[in-house]
């Protein structure tokens, strides 16, 4: 490899780290970082974007300029901006800055921007480079890609269970399976989440906060899916100062008279169906890249089917529930054939005391 190419690599590793800095706060918008160079390769300036609504990374790195931009270059790992949106168009001020030089990682998937944006740069006379640290920057906004190109939220499953593969007793009884650090590790994950989801079964037999008790302000949005709407009249979802609560229910088999139990400060949305794929839409509408499924058996098997998941986060706990009428995390599948079964990659594992994490990828 060149001289040369080692030291973009090594630009663009740095504004995927900048990037990186945004983690948990940027949604619904992508982490993005920029760095800029002066006519002779020196840094002059960086910045990454913070939150919705805040500046983007170009915009931060000029506000931060050392000295004139004019003849350098700039590294981004996501494509510029070019629409209005609550902040002006980032290539606007590339243009004007004389700028060069321009390396993009990879397109914005956003149809508002995708490829637009690079072309306003080149009818500009700036030179665009496309495509270093692609795999990396695919990986950083793998939420945000998701949700642009399908519409929906990009969703991890997360359960817990004892070694004979359990998630309760045959009475429903469930806690606890895991130790008190794996409990605490699960409100950390949390706050990589715009929303967590349950079903109204879950919300009857546990009563959940589904907070990750302090770690992210404002909490993850909690949302409870329900095909009745019986749900009970007392919950600490309930609770809307805690965190925003929203319950989805299914029209087509909900008792609309139950309605009245729920809080006013509680957001209602009614779907045609049970299909979970509709509770994603919902979701991603409201600017949630990345979203928890924290429910039973039925709803996880059910959004598995509908391929509203993407990873699963699975805790192993070196206990045994034992019996065959023990709750197991899913439903039947129903599979006929071992070719049929669901594969997972990418697996990544870690001991949490006695516990084992296993982290997965769900190839659709």
């Amino acid at each position: 490899m060149s001289e040369k190419n080692v030291s973009h690599i090594k630009w663009m590793k740095r504004a995927i780290f900048l990037a990186s800095l945004g983690k948990n706060t940027t949604s619904p918008n992508p982490r993005v970082g920029a760095v800029i160079l002066d006519k002779n390769g020196n840094l002059i300036s960086e910045g990454f974007h913070f939150k919705a609504g805040m500046p983007h990374a170009e915009a931060m790195a000029f506000s931060n300029l050392k000295k004139d931009a004019k003849g350098g270059s700039m590294y981004v790992n996501l494509e510029p901006c070019c629409h209005q949106g609550k902040t002006p168009p980032c290539v606007d001020k590339i243009i004007s800055s004389g700028i060069r030089k321009v390396y993009i990682s990879i397109q914005d998937p956003d149809k508002r921007v995708s490829g637009k944006g690079i072309q306003r740069l080149k009818d500009a006379g700036i030179k665009v480079h496309l495509g270093i640290c692609k795999k990396e920057s695919l990986d950083l906004n793998k939420s945000f890609i998701h949700r642009n190109i399908t519409e929906k939220s990009f969703g991890v499953f997360k359960w817990a269970m004892s070694i004979d593969g359990r998630i309760g007793l045959r009475n429903g009884k469930s806690k606890w399976i895991t130790n008190e650090e794996s409990r605490a590790l699960v409100h950390a994950f949390r706050a990589e989440f715009d929303a967590i989801i349950i079903g109204g079964n879950t919300l009857r037999k546990d009563n959940p906060f589904l907070t990750t008790r302090g770690l992210k302000t404002p909490e993850p949005l909690r949302v409870v899916f329900t095909k009745t709407l019986d749900l009970p009249l007392k919950a600490n979802l309930w609770d809307c100062n805690k965190a925003k609560t929203i319950v989805i229910y299914d029209s087509s088999t909900a008792n609309e008279n139950y309605l009245a139990r729920i809080p006013k400060c509680v957001d209602l949305e009614k779907v045609s169906s049970d299909n979970p794929e509709l509770i994603s839409k919902i979701l991603a509408k409201r600017g949630c890249n990345k979203v928890l499924w924290e429910c039973g058996p039925k709803l996880a098997t059910s959004a598995m089917r509908s391929n509203c998941i993407q990873e699963i986060i699975t805790f192993i706990a070196p206990k045994i529930l034992g019996g065959e009428y023990s709750m197991n995390p899913f439903g039947d599948f129903e599979f006929k054939e071992m070719n049929e079964i669901i594969k997972l990659t990418d697996s990544k594992f870690s001991l949490i005391g006695n516990d084992i994490c296993v982290k997965s990828s769900f190839q659709n």
